[in-house]
């Protein structure tokens, strides 16, 4: 078994905390990051694992891709390993 990345696009769970100079955002109860207002426009300033394009927010997650071992029929009889 492997793991395969996924790029999961987590917008409309993202819920912001308004802060003096922003948004605070946050996943549930994590938080993932920041909004920074400036006069050039929106900083965004997210945690690893977390990226933003445009107006969305994905999360880069591990997967497991693959058939798991455990569970392969290795004797062509339907029984286990």
């Amino acid at each position: 078994m492997t793991l395969e990345r996924k790029r999961l696009d987590i917008t409309d769970r993202v819920n912001g905390k308004l802060t003096d100079n922003g948004l605070e955002l946050f996943v549930e109860q994590e938080s993932i990051g920041q909004v920074i207002f400036t006069n050039q426009g929106n900083q965004y300033k997210l945690r690893s694992g977390y990226q933003q394009e445009g107006m969305r927010v994905f999360q880069e997650v591990h997967i497991p891709s693959g058939k798991d071992a455990k569970y392969v029929d290795c004797d062509n009889e339907s029984g286990w390993c």
